[in-house]
């Protein structure tokens, strides 16, 4: 069981030594070390990892570190000083420089290896030695636990230099993919939808890498030019970073007896994982057999629910395997992520990622995971067969589980009170018939509009979407109907219409307004923050930060005009912005 240090009352923190109070090391004072590392963390060539569930890693700082931003609703609820954020010591030890850091602070940090599953398929062969034991944080590092209020926190710098896990790579992020990150993880906070979070972002004002991209508007599927690109370190915040691929290396490990403590450190890790992040839910006092089908009974629902959240908000993971599955139930690993602009039961923003972890199938892409998850999980109920049993069962009825988070999440969007698969079916076909924008269309309908005209804002017109269907305003204009019956709302042009109507629509509209953003991430959006950040100005970012995390509100017409509004036709198509190879 974790070691936590005395309750302290809350103060404002507002410098590095006021941090370093609160520092506690649970990983690293409870899990296993690699017996192989170094004391002093240099560690940073690729090398197999054969056992311990961490690392230590030194991180290596990028050069003259310049603030760009950070997360002030973040340090709000972390009590934390927003001048702290541009001040010598937080931007040394953010950016990668732990050297002089104050006790009880450690002047090293930790990587951790897992397993790689795409799609519920174990791989083996793409590690560079062909074995596994080279998977893990490439270029991620944690540098902090603290415990703040009484929750812990882990901190973890990307883009913080070479690890053992490395396989090759440079270990560095660059600024065009920090922001994105940045921006995406306060986003979908404020989305509402479980996230890691976003604590800073710094970049180098000389160190700079190249990395493959694409040529201002291409639209070649694959990167067709070389670039340099500043480099650049966000923190990203969570109160742990264990992923399914984790569990999964030390699953696969117990499974195939690979080295006499396989079993005790699965076991270990599976332990670590419940007091860290559901010590809330599960009894510390349980027998390990039982803490384990509890854990998968309670994951399941925390993934389940948080996919259906996905795709409420428009999101689309990209690449979905097993090591970017947090074991906590949040999203993390912000890499060939999307948000939809048309709606496209395949979306799929990453060229390499495919049907299987398109938009419409996160789900089932969500279920392979969550085999993987409970495969990992057997080999501790090996002598109980009726927590075998229970576990099998928990298993098989995920994708139930799964519809009816699915079902419950598009009653919401609809306003209505239980799910209606014939409604929902006819306007899945009318919005690729039309095709309609995914995020102002649930915004435009929760208007509660009497015709279809306000819809119609959302709609896609031009060459690129000509339909040959005819009578498609009659057929939008029937299912409004429908709809509107549904939800119990009389239309205010009915002669009959009295004060006694049986649902308000001024209560639909806020019900469903809290359902339905209106401003989302959007990858064109994000495209000239970058571009204006590389050349030093970053205003766009921050002002993208400031809208991007009040999503539901109705902000200024300036706001809206410029953020509530349809893709350009000239922006789809164009690599880099409506889809990507990589995100670096």
């Amino acid at each position: 069981m974790i070691k936590r240090p005395p309750q302290k009352t809350a103060a404002l923190v507002s410098t590095l030594d006021d941090l370093a109070t609160l520092a506690n090391y649970s990983l690293m004072d409870s899990l296993n070390c690699d017996p192989d590392a170094t004391v002093n963390g240099d560690d940073h060539a690729p090398r197999q990892v054969f056992t311990g569930h961490y690392v230590p890693v030194n991180p290596t700082p990028i050069e003259n570190p310049e603030y760009v931003a950070h997360s002030k609703n973040l340090f709000r609820e972390l009590g934390f000083a927003d001048s702290m954020a541009q001040s010598t010591d937080f931007v040394r030890v953010f950016s990668g420089d732990l050297e002089n850091v104050p006790e009880p602070m450690r002047k090293v940090g930790w990587a951790c290896g897992y397993a790689l599953s795409i799609y519920g398929t174990e791989y083996t062969q793409q590690c560079p030695f062909q074995t596994g034991n080279g998977y893990g944080d490439g270029r991620a590092m944690s540098v902090l636990e603290a415990v703040i209020n009484g929750k812990r926190w882990e901190m973890q710098l990307k883009g913080g230099g070479r690890t053992p896990y490395c396989r090759g790579a440079d270990g560095r992020a660059v600024l065009r993919s920090s922001v994105r990150e940045f921006l995406a993880q306060e986003h979908m906070h404020a989305l509402g939808v479980p996230t890691s979070r976003s604590l800073s972002l710094y970049v180098s004002k000389t160190e700079k890498v190249k990395r493959p991209w694409y040529s201002e508007g291409s639209r070649s599927t694959n990167p067709d030019t070389l670039v340099s690109e500043a480099v650049a370190i966000s923190t990203r915040v969570a109160p742990s970073f264990i992923r399914v691929g984790q569990l999964e290396l030390f699953g696969r490990r117990a499974r195939k007896k690979e080295h006499p403590q396989a079993m005790e450190e699965l076991e270990k890790i599976v332990l670590h994982l419940i007091d860290r992040e559901y010590g809330d839910v599960i009894d510390q006092n349980l027998a390990t057999t039982e803490k384990v089908v509890l854990l998968a009974r309670e994951f399941r629902g925390r993934l389940t629910s948080l996919v259906a959240n996905w795709i409420r908000v428009g999101y689309c993971q990209g690449n979905f395997n097993s090591d970017n599955c947090a074991a906590g139930g949040f999203t993390l690993d912000y890499g060939p992520f999307g948000f939809c602009d048309v709606f496209d039961p395949q979306y799929q923003p990453w060229t390499g990622g495919g049907h299987h972890f398109s938009f419409l199938n996160q789900p089932m892409a969500a279920e392979r995971n969550f085999h993987t998850f409970c495969s990992a999980l057997r080999p501790l109920l090996t002598a109980n067969q009726d927590c075998l049993l229970e576990l099998d069962e928990i298993q098989s009825d995920f994708p139930k589980v799964m519809q009816t988070q699915m079902e419950k999440m598009w009653a919401a969007k609809l306003g209505l009170a239980t799910f209606h698969a014939a409604l929902f079916s006819e306007l899945a076909t009318l919005m690729v018939q039309t095709p309609v924008d995914y995020t102002m269309f649930f915004r435009q309908l929760s208007t509660v509009p009497d015709d279809i005209g306000l819809l119609k804002k959302s709609f896609y017109k031009g060459s690129a979407f000509e339909t040959d269907l005819e009578g498609m305003d009659r057929r939008w204009a029937e299912w409004l109907t429908k709809w509107k019956t549904l939800a119990g709302i009389v239309s205010t042009t009915d002669a009959t219409a009295t004060a006694t109507a049986p649902r308000a629509r001024e209560e639909l509209s806020q019900q469903m307004k809290l359902v339905n953003p209106k401003y989302s991430l959007r990858e064109w959006f994000v495209v000239p923050a970058y571009q204006q950040a590389a050349a030093g100005n970053y205003s766009l970012v921050r002002e993208l930060q400031d809208v991007m995390t009040q999503p539901y509100a109705e902000q200024s017409k300036d706001v809206e005009e410029k953020y509530y509004r349809l893709k350009p036709l000239e922006f789809f198509d164009v690599g880099g912005s409506s889809y990507y190879s990589c995100s670096s």
